[in-house]
Formats: C-alpha cells, structure tokens, sequence
C-alpha cells in the first residue's frame, strides 16, 4: 500500500475542493475548533489547534475518512450536542470520561502472541488486548470532543505499542480476539489519523502493517460452520473497518460478502423456508438445524441463531451486524436496506423479552438467559432517526439502557450514534 502522504496527494475533500497536496496537510485546508471552546466538559488545558474537522474521500479506493463507523458529520453533529449540554450526548460523554479506559495514566500491555482458547484457557494478552483496543477508541473520541491533546498522545500511544509488538493470534479463539480487538483498533487509529496532524508517518504505516499482516490474514479465513454465528460477525466487523483505514477496496468486498452470508444464517424470516437457512460452507438437514439453533423447533421471525443460547451472544451478533452496516452506509453503501427485515424484527423480538415479556413454552423450552448487550443503539439510530421506522420495544429498551456501556468490541454509541442524523 502507499503511504498516507501518496494516498494523501489524490485526496479530494467531500464537498468537492480538490486538495493539491498531502494527507498530511489536511490541517491547512480544513477547519479545527478554536480554544474558546473549551469550556464545560471540554478540556481545561487547550491545545494549541483542536481535532482536525472535515471529510477526505481517497481518489484511488473511493472511500470516506474518517469513516469507520463514524463519520465526520456524525462527530461534529455530536460535538455541537455536547457544548449546548444536550441530552443524552452531554452525560454520555461524562461517562465516557469517567471510565477506567479513558483515564490518562492507562498503560497499554502490548503482547507478540495472543493465545486465546476456549473460555479463557489459555488466555496470554487476550484481555489486554480488547482492553487496550478499547481505551484506544475512546481517547480518540476524548480527543475529538474535548481538544485535549493529551487524549490524542494517549490513543496513538496505544496504538503505536501493539504495532511495534504484535505478531499473532493463536488457538482456538484466536480470530474471534482479532475481530475484537480489531474492531476497536481500526475506529481508533481512523480517527487519528484523520483528526490529528502529530501521528508520525513512520508510526502510521507500521500500523497499516499490522492490520494487514497480522490482523487481516486471521480475520479473512475461514471459519468451522458450527461456530457461533457472532463470530464471523464481529470479524467482519474488524474487517470491514481494517479495509477502509488501508484504503482496500478488494478486503472490504470480501468482508461485506461474507457479512452477507452470515447475516441470513443468523436472524430467520419466513421468506427463508421453514428453517433458517444454513451457515456459509455447509448445507444442514432440519434436525442439524434445530440442534445449531439450540435445540429451538420453531421458528419465527426474528429469531436468531443464538437466541437459546443468551442474550449477550446474540447481542453481539446483531451489534457486529449493524457495525458492518454503518461503515459501509458511510463509504455509500446501504446494507441496511437488505438488512432492514432482520435486523428491526431481531432487535423487537429480543427487546421484548429482555424488557420481561413472558416467554412461551415453545421458545427455548420457556426459559431465556437473558442480559441483551451492547444497546442496539447503532441499528436503532439508523431505522428511527434516518429512516423514520416506529421501533416501541427497541425504543424503550435503548432508552432505558442510555448512556450505552463499553464491551469487548463496542464503546460509547448513545454518545455517537444516539439520535444523529448524519
């Protein structure tokens, strides 16, 4: 890949103004929030130049940066939300600052092997890695929200350890832990590379290589058809956001046709037959469905693969799926719409029972293990706010939860996503 400066030379802003020169020199052509800004929750010690502010679309793979899961419209959209003291923006972003992640003496714990297998066993930087990742992602959001520069220094920080350390991801879960950690690692380093001028080019491609040798290859094999349905979810979650921040067209059309794939074996409508369709690279007869399914003989609409199993698994592959969506919404392409069906019935059916509907004898013998995780806030904002859909269960379940909690791939999307119209 070229580097950023070469990328940088064909870049063209989105609202058209071709820029002559560098990446690099994106602060000379676009905007950043003056020091009088700084008041309220915004940081007490300003920078000399806040967050740069303003969208690049790269000439050779078309795609738009910042974009990955957010975009420059949706943080300057939440930033305006955040001086007025709005809410839930306002007390979302405390949150986020009151978290263990975003305290700015976090040392990140960078290992040269991940060795992650089954519940835990082995599990040698298994945590510190979702962890860092995670911590990474919201220094960078501190950093565009608060002007402090110390929150830029602390993400690319980060960022910089495990690019200058990591070598695999071993073991069974070993791509389950790159999709994780991925995920975060790439919304992260996306945002920093397009909102602050003092990442080192030097550093930057080292993480471009990272991405692409160590996190890519493991992110792109195939997967064992009787894995959970969430794991090719939340790796195509990490790959989808990898391709963007490496300007890879070819790795993000891969990622989305696998995204396709899945999300079908993964939330059942009655289009699809009287059983839910098989996963990717295996064809399963009605009593091998059943038994992937948990056991579960009826199906209706909405139903996930994962739903017997609990809640937080199934809440983490509707999350990876609205994930892999909004990229690519950003960079121009509506999966939403084809999503559209499964996704709303999935988050109304699930949003129901977590909200204490009784459950039926029929459904996962009566019982559920319930605990929906993360808030459906990313699909929720993207069917309501954009498109207009009346979503009652999801609606009371997501304001309800607000501001959302951050977890093993996800962090801070009532402050990014909630009500936000870009």
């Amino acid at each position: 890949m070229a580097g950023a400066g070469a990328r940088g030379a064909l870049a063209v802003l989105v609202a058209g103004v071709v820029l002559a020169v560098g990446v690099s020199l994106v602060a000379a052509t676009t905007t950043s929030r003056s020091e009088s800004q700084a008041t309220g929750v915004w940081a007490t010690q300003s920078p000399t130049s806040g967050p740069v502010v303003g969208s690049l679309r790269d000439a050779g793979s078309g795609f738009v940066h910042p974009g990955v899961l957010v975009s420059s419209g949706q943080l300057e959209f939440v930033a305006g939300k955040v001086r007025a003291r709005e809410e839930p923006w306002y007390s979302a972003l405390r949150a986020v600052q009151r978290s263990r992640y975003s305290q700015l003496d976090w040392q990140p714990k960078p290992y040269a092997t991940v060795d992650c297998g089954f519940y835990g066993k082995p599990a040698v930087g298994c945590t510190e890695e979702t962890d860092d990742a995670t911590a990474a992602y919201l220094h960078a959001l501190l950093w565009y929200f608060t002007g402090d520069r110390r929150h830029a220094k602390k993400s690319v920080e980060i960022i910089d350890a495990w690019s200058e350390v990591l070598k695999r991801h071993t073991n069974t879960n070993g791509p389950l832990q790159a999709g994780w950690s991925g995920a975060s690692f790439s919304r992260a380093a996306e945002l920093m590379r397009y909102t602050w001028t003092g990442w080192p080019q030097e550093r930057i491609d080292r993480a471009e290589r990272m991405f692409r040798k160590v996190y890519l290859p493991t992110l792109s094999q195939p997967l064992n058809w009787n894995r959970a349905g969430n794991w090719e979810l939340i790796m195509m979650d990490a790959a989808v956001g990898i391709s963007v921040f490496l300007d890879d067209r070819s790795a993000f059309g891969k990622a989305v046709n696998r995204w396709r794939k899945r999300l079908p074996a993964y939330i059942y409508l009655p289009s699809d037959g009287p059983v839910p369709k098989s996963p990717p690279g295996k064809r399963l007869d009605r009593q091998e469905v059943v038994a992937y399914w948990g056991d579960q003989s009826r199906f209706v609409t909405g139903l996930a693969q994962e739903t017997c199993r609990d809640f937080l698994h199934t809440g983490w592959g509707l999350a990876a799926a609205a994930h892999v969506a909004e990229t690519a919404w950003i960079q121009g392409f509506d999966l939403y719409a084809e999503a559209r069906p499964r996704l709303t019935a999935a988050m109304e059916l699930h949003a129901a029972y977590e909200l204490d509907e009784p459950v039926p004898n029929w459904l996962c013998g009566g019982q559920l293990a319930l605990g929906l995780a993360p808030s459906p806030e990313v699909a929720y904002n993207h069917y309501t706010t954009r498109m207009g859909l009346k979503l009652p269960r999801t609606t009371e379940l997501v304001v309800a939860a607000r501001p959302a909690q951050p977890g093993m791939f996800y962090a801070a999307e009532t402050l990014t996503h909630a009500g936000n119209p870009s």
